[in-house]
């Protein structure tokens, strides 16, 4: 009788197990078996989503097991996929990977022969899931096919059937296929989940979890009557319904086994919207914020607040929405990394910035200007802390680098244990106490630093302070089809919305047009630009000095080249300098004397393929260093990545004249081509740039498009621009699009001889007059921007 019982008790849990995380119930059918040997401690741990602690003791217990015992890997690799260490994830799927290869696939025990399961196709479905999360749709898809191909035939009915496999990695590769573009493999892989046969004893659990995993894909597909058929879908079976009521019987708001059922929440609440009940809607998203454990999922807390602001909206309310979009930002910002999880928990395709578009521009409506530019500065901060979430070897930038670095390594594991949800509310509010405090710390010893791993943003009336005498600062805020400009003088923050219809189209259509030297087809579009971007603000400015910040697609635009209609160009009336943001002005560096020698130039780097040579940048190269008597002038083998990091921090003024690699999926990858050697790879990356530390006072990339970078959603575009003034660069000259080498090789030339004389922002702004004697066209002399510092 008392086996019956525990028997029926370990049943019970398993099946509960289902309803608190999908993916947990493929390793929750161990516990009935094999880990009730290992002690309470494991299953406890396991059952209650107390991941950290599990993570901690199925190592522990790994590291004591033969290679013929495979359960405690499985269970360390699903706890690393938990706390969201995808490094350590990896590395454990490949070992869990080497002993299904060696024959080590079954799960079993003695003591409970229903208890078995074959556990080739785990590895890969563990990577499928983490690869969705990490936005690699790509590697998802591929690990996803890898486990669909090694899940066995499952003639026999086992309590662990591997329709559970099935249930998890279909809706991975449904929707990675569909995030790619590829409709038909998505509706091939949707079409198997919904023939899954599914047999005893899984009369209930598994339908239901089916249902879920189907509304994931229709909510990924914004098909959201189908989502809401699906998500509010429940099959129960006689079987064991009486268990699972005598199990969740016990639970209280605080229990963290309710995390599954607010995934579900939320999608009939998304699909009720998005179909017209707003009513209905508005009824489930506020019994969802009612919900004490809801503040332990910040993926889904963010969506809800959000989608809450938009009904508020909807209704009128505007200084409702405010405050709902407010406090969804808020829980974005309290995080380090975004990691964007939403899709793979509630097929929720998140766009954070979204939430930042739709306060700035409800609080623009209310003319409450210096918030909105405080949104607009905390967007594009987010969206570059966003882009370094990964990198864990940034340079501190601190009087005291030691520590900044040991408060940083405190701020991540800080951050990485308030993603772990805690089985209390209290253990969730202490663990969110420290990630602040790791914060504050970090903004007050490292503020350079912080700016990076933190979202902050200088105000409007610190600002003020920072711009030049005799200067403006322009802001734009482009995202999803709005667009703001925001000027911001010594006297005075305006704020203007502008047309924002096909603005990328036509940046693209400028820019394709100004390729041709020879035509004068640039014009009228040049013409149309200036009309909607710059004639609404000219008359706030007030000055020739210009500050701009761009952002999105308008990192494209190369300002000195907008036409008025008296066939004027910008660059006849202003002189420009640009910023990736505003908030950058506090931490630029002053300008140093540097004489008329301490110059590093390199030039023409040899590749190893001929079809790279640069034979007018050599050139340039050279006639740039002849300038300086004290210049050092590195061509060919010589202009390598091991020299420029072995003399970075000595030339107070570096110039390179090479090519350029951008990679607009990977931005950290984007460099500078330089030649290679035993110790360098010959790119030097912005991702290595934000690990190391310069003292120059100007860096020129006379490159190929060394301007560009990612234009992602409030990207502040993460380039090389960005990642020089980081490393310690005060001023920035880089290019827009691929220049003619011997325009530029004049351009460089004129741009070094006035800066014996003249300011950078001035000395440039010359150097491009003077080319455009001889080369009118905007081709060859419009490309080259200052980012940083005018003087």
């Amino acid at each position: 009788m008392t086996s019956a019982l525990s028997t029926a008790r370990n049943h019970a849990g398993t099946i509960q197990a289902l309803l608190r995380c999908s993916l947990a119930a493929i390793l929750l059918a161990f516990s009935t078996g094999t880990l009730a040997q290992v002690g309470d401690g494991i299953s406890y741990f396991l059952w209650n989503a107390r991941y950290a602690e599990l993570e901690r003791a199925a190592g522990a217990e790994n590291a004591k097991q033969t290679m013929s015992e495979p359960w405690p890997l499985a269970l360390l690799c699903y706890a690393h996929w938990k706390v969201k260490r995808y490094a350590k994830l990896f590395e454990c799927a490949n070992q869990l990977e080497t002993l299904v290869k060696a024959g080590h696939r079954t799960m079993e025990h003695k003591d409970a022969p229903l208890i078995a399961s074959d556990i080739s196709a785990l590895p890969q479905m563990l990577r499928a899931n983490a690869w969705l999360e990490l936005g690699a749709n790509r590697r998802a898809l591929e690990a996803a096919k890898e486990a669909l191909a090694a899940i066995p035939d499952a003639s026999a009915f086992s309590y662990f059937s591997f329709a559970r496999y099935n249930i998890e990695t279909l809706p991975v590769a449904a929707i990675a296929a569909y995030l790619l573009g590829d409709q038909s493999a998505s509706d091939q892989y949707l079409a198997q989940l919904q023939r899954l046969r599914i047999g005893w004893p899984n009369s209930d659990t598994l339908p239901n979890l089916r249902e879920y995993q189907i509304a994931r894909i229709y909510m990924i597909r914004g098909d959201y009557a189908k989502a809401l058929q699906h998500a509010g879908a429940k099959t129960q079976g006689s079987g064991t319904l009486a268990l699972q009521n005598l199990f969740t019987s016990r639970e209280s708001d605080d229990d963290l086994s309710n995390t599954f059922e607010i995934g579900k929440q939320f999608m009939v609440a998304k699909s009720l919207l998005e179909t017209g009940q707003r009513a209905g809607a508005k009824k489930v998203f506020d019994q969802l914020l009612a919900k004490r454990r809801l503040a332990d999922q910040g993926d889904i807390h963010w969506p809800v607040l959000y989608e809450r602001g938009r009904i508020a909206e909807m209704e009128g309310d505007t200084r409702e929405a405010i405050e709902y979009y407010k406090r969804a930002i808020e829980v974005i910002e309290l995080q380090r990394a975004s990691i964007n999880t939403e899709a793979s928990k509630i097929g929720f395709v998140g766009d954070k910035q979204a939430v930042y578009l739709r306060l700035v521009a409800a609080l623009v409506g209310e003319n409450r200007t210096t918030d909105a530019f405080a949104y607009v500065e905390r967007s594009k901060a987010r969206a570059l802390v966003d882009m370094l979430a990964a990198k864990e070897d940034l340079a501190a930038s601190a009087p005291d680098p030691a520590r900044a670095k040991h408060i940083f390594d405190q701020l991540n594991a800080a951050d990485a244990a308030a993603r772990i949800p805690a089985p209390t509310s209290a253990e969730s509010a202490a663990r969110m106490r420290a990630l602040q405090a790791a914060k504050l710390t970090i903004e007050q010893i490292a503020p350079e630093l912080a700016s990076l791993v933190t979202v902050t943003a200088v105000s409007a009336e610190e600002l003020k302070k920072l711009i030049g005498d005799g200067e403006a600062l322009v802001e734009y805020y482009y995202e999803a089809g709005d667009l703001y400009a925001f000027v911001l003088t010594h006297l005075k923050l305006s704020a203007f919305k502008l047309s924002a219809d096909r603005l990328a189209e036509d940046i693209h259509d400028l820019r394709l047009a100004l390729q041709d030297p020879g035509s004068a087809t640039w014009h009228d579009k040049a013409e149309a630009l200036q009309r909607r971007l710059w004639q609404p603000i000219e008359g706030a400015l007030g000055v020739s000095n210009v500050l701009v910040v761009p952002h999105g697609a308008l990192h494209y635009l190369p300002f000195a080249a907008l036409r008025r209609a008296d066939g004027s160009l910008l660059i006849d009336h202003y002189s420009f300098r640009f910023l990736p943001s505003a908030s950058v002005l506090k931490f630029l560096k002053p300008s140093t004397e540097w004489g008329k020698g301490s110059l590093l130039v390199l030039g023409n780097p040899d590749l190893g393929d001929p079809k790279m040579d640069l034979k007018f940048a050599e050139d340039e190269a050279r006639a740039v260093a002849k300038r300086f008597p004290q210049a050092r002038l590195l061509v060919r083998r010589d202009a390598s990545e091991s020299s420029f990091k072995g003399a970075s921090d000595v030339f107070a003024v570096i110039h390179f004249a090479t090519h350029g690699k951008f990679q607009s999926d990977e931005p950290l990858s984007s460099g500078l081509y330089l030649a290679k050697d035993a110790d360098n790879d010959g790119l030097l990356t912005v991702g290595e740039l934000y690990s190391m530390k310069l003292n120059a006072d100007l860096v020129t990339l006379s490159a190929c498009e060394t301007g560009l970078g990612k234009i992602a959603n409030g990207d502040d575009v993460v380039g090389l621009a960005r990642g020089f003034l980081y490393a310690g660069s005060r001023s920035i000259v880089a290019s827009l699009w691929s220049v003619d080498d011997n325009a530029t090789a004049e351009l460089m030339g004129n741009f070094y001889e006035n800066l014996m004389k003249l300011p950078k922002q001035k000395a440039l702004r010359e150097a491009q007059l003077k080319t455009r004697q001889n080369f009118p066209h905007p081709f060859y002399w419009a490309a080259f921007q200052l980012t940083g510092r005018a003087d």
